[in-house]
């Protein structure tokens, strides 16, 4: 069943996208170096402290037997698991309901703990599961996007088996995984990951950018941290 993608576009859309996009590589560069050390039974242990309902602590346990049980598998196989699990496992939200406020990106176990996120928010547990399960960062990116049917701008999170394969796309509108090439419904336009910022045209990436130090995402580095992530 397909869900509502995360916000309309406007003619500033490429200059917040480099905006955000700056800011947000200092997170996933550190959440990259780091998820080799990064255990997730604190982060586990202080969510079920935090969070008292019991929706909550069966979605943060569901998460745990996902990464338990997908750790050997083969990568596509990883990707399927991830995706179709996360897509079932949080309803579409908008941050102006969930946290009154116009744009926030919350942590892996907010999400999961909540049941509740925007495509930004699918995206980003979605990449930190992966990254978890041990597939590379070169082979991932956090992906903009135009959802062509409802008008709106979208978050996916897409996967390059080498770097100049056609991407995989991980999505919440749709549970099945399908090459870019057969997304009609989505016009894929920037991506990121902790090595830098890309522009997409026909699935290739172009790299066009670095990633910047901004304040305002120290705050989400802060929250991962207290949660058990290891910076």
């Amino acid at each position: 069943m397909q869900k509502p993608a995360s916000r309309r576009f406007s003619s500033s859309l490429f200059w917040q996208l480099l905006s955000i996009v700056a800011v947000s590589g200092s997170l996933l560069l550190s959440a990259g170096s780091a998820k080799a050390a990064w255990s997730v039974e604190p982060a586990l242990h202080q969510a079920q402290e935090r969070y008292h309902s019991g929706s909550a602590k069966k979605r943060l346990q569901a998460w745990r037997d996902l990464l338990e049980s997908s750790r050997q598998l083969p990568e596509r196989k990883q990707l399927q698991a991830v995706n179709h699990e996360i897509n079932h496992q949080i309803r579409f939200s908008a941050d102006e309901v969930v946290w009154q406020r116009p744009d926030y990106w919350a942590t892996p176990v907010e999400t999961l703990a909540r049941g509740v996120g925007d495509c930004e928010d699918f995206a980003l547990v979605k990449y930190f599961t992966l990254l978890q399960l041990g597939i590379p960062q070169e082979k991932l990116r956090i992906t903009y996007a135009k959802a062509l049917e409802l008008n709106q701008a979208h978050m996916v999170v897409t996967y390059f088996a080498t770097p100049d394969a056609e991407p995989l796309v991980l999505d919440n509108l749709l549970d099945s995984i399908l090459p870019a090439s057969q997304r009609k419904d989505l016009a894929l336009r920037y991506a990121f990951n902790g090595h830098g910022l890309y522009a997409m045209k026909s699935g290739a990436l172009r790299h066009i950018g670095e990633m910047g130090e901004v304040s305002f995402w120290q705050g989400l580095l802060a929250r991962m941290k207290r949660e058990g992530f290891r910076t």
